[in-house]
């Protein structure tokens, strides 16, 4: 039976960079050898994907924080046992696009949902599952959005929503130091990788 693998979840707000980064260390953890596997929240499944499209479509003010921190939820819910569990299981590195975080930064911190409903809701859905480690890519919110060429419904909501959200991962990362390392975001995306896989370097 092969050892379980490794649930690595990339964190931050608009605009700091996860996806290209996602990428990028799934590269730099497959030339050392670790089979890798790449996803996102919401998505993943096909399930999740699903929701994806009622998440992510339409006006900012299309669904509630209650409706959204409810739909994150049930897509986490697919994600987590038709993909995240039997990946690593068989062994494999799963590099996930934002997880439980997220949803505790936007909804429960900006949105006003709070931090103990989510996890409730993820207690429900996912057992409480977490990630072995979080790296949390910092930038300043308005330089953030600044790159957004095309924001989602989430992405279009105000500066003072995301200062919010930004505010609320670093709670997140203070409070739980054993999980969280967070990463700076600006400079080159070379350096900013460089800075992800050493943030890695006990777990290699």
């Amino acid at each position: 039976m092969s050892q379980r693998g490794r649930f690595i979840s990339l964190e931050g707000g608009e605009g700091v960079g996860k996806s290209t980064q996602a990428k990028r260390l799934v590269a730099a953890l497959q030339a050392r050898g670790i089979e890798t596997l790449l996803t996102r929240e919401p998505g993943g499944s096909a399930g999740a994907e699903a929701i994806r499209a009622l998440l992510l479509q339409g006006g900012a003010d299309r669904w509630s924080a209650g409706a959204e921190a409810l739909l994150f939820a049930a897509a986490r819910a697919d994600h987590v046992a038709r993909t995240i569990l039997p990946a690593l299981d068989d062994g494999r590195w799963v590099i996930c696009d934002r997880f439980l975080d997220s949803s505790i930064a936007y909804q429960g911190g900006a949105g006003g949902v709070g931090e103990a409903a989510i996890r409730m809701l993820h207690d429900v859905g996912s057992n409480g599952f977490l990630p072995d480690r979080t790296l949390l890519l910092t930038l300043d919110p308005a330089e953030g959005l600044a790159r957004e060429d095309t924001p989602d419904r989430i992405g279009e909501k105000g500066l003072a929503y995301h200062r919010a959200v930004a505010d609320s991962f670093l709670v997140l990362a203070v409070n739980d130091t054993s999980r969280f390392r967070v990463v700076d975001a600006s400079g080159s995306q070379d350096m900013v990788t460089d800075r992800l896989v050493a943030a890695l370097d006990d777990m290699l």
